[in-house]
């Protein structure tokens, strides 16, 4: 009969980040982990969009290496009606953010909330440097990577090009990476600053839109995983930066009490 001692060894432990930078440095980190794994195996992304595309017959005319098909979910109207709900809800949630901001900074001395100023500037601070500038200025308007629509693998006429390649033929509003994704990133990082008492309450709902918002414009062929993926995570890793910057001050002061 074998005796199991308790002390028996287990292995190393696993230590998370404790801190807001120690966050944003794993997830940095990380990000770029899965973008050289996308360029590393760009099969991931041909066959993740191949599973929303349906492949049909061309006519007589075409030339034999011509792919024709189409992204049938593109074309199913609850699912283009949920896509513009979900488009503009980051607006609706901006839009009261800035009046809540604006309802802050009509209080002074005592009563006026320095924790909520921050976190709300935090949050503005990331979709603005993130979905905004990193993805639809910079990222989509200068990487020229082809929608899978776009692409000979899905009856489009510009070739493949891998995540984050420059290589790519899309002269505007391009692929990598997603800005909806990104923009659904930023709404999941916001229920760190709901209360407790409403938190759980949301999780569901918040989880479900941040979650159906890229996995539509991947079945849509408007994306590859990737594009998603890294369009949604790159919203993180910007809030855990700017957590980061806006703790280091509070810190600071702490220090010095």
């Amino acid at each position: 009969m074998t005796v199991f001692s308790k002390n028996r060894w287990q292995g190393p432990a696993v230590r998370l980040p404790q801190t807001a930078f120690g966050v944003f440095v794993l997830l940095f980190w990380v990000w770029w982990l899965l973008l050289a794994v996308f360029r590393a195996f760009p099969g991931i992304d041909i066959y993740f969009s191949q599973l929303f595309f349906v492949q049909a017959a061309c006519d007589a005319s075409a030339p034999a290496t011509e792919v024709c098909g189409s992204f049938p979910y593109r074309s199913e109207a609850i699912l283009g009606l949920l896509r513009t709900l979900f488009f503009y809800v980051p607006y609706v949630v901006t839009a009261v953010m800035l009046w809540k901001l604006a309802e802050c900074y009509q209080q002074h001395g005592a009563t006026f909330n320095a924790p909520r100023a921050r976190d709300l500037k935090v949050a503005l601070g990331t979709l603005l440097i993130g979905p905004v500038l990193l993805v639809n200025v910079i990222l989509k308007e200068h990487w020229g990577r082809p929608r899978p629509v776009q692409t000979d693998f899905f009856g489009g006429t510009l070739h493949f090009a891998e995540a984050g390649s420059l290589a790519g033929k899309c002269v505007s509003n391009c692929s990598f990476i997603s800005g909806e994704a990104a923009s659904a990133g930023w709404l999941f990082c916001l229920l760190i600053f709901v209360p407790k008492s409403i938190r759980y309450a949301l999780v569901a709902p918040v989880a479900a839109v941040s979650i159906l918002t890229p996995a539509m414009r991947l079945s849509f062929g408007a994306h590859y995983l990737s594009d998603v993926v890294l369009g949604w995570l790159s919203s993180v890793v910007i809030f855990a930066a700017l957590m980061a910057l806006a703790e280091s001050p509070r810190q600071q002061k702490n220090s010095e009490i």
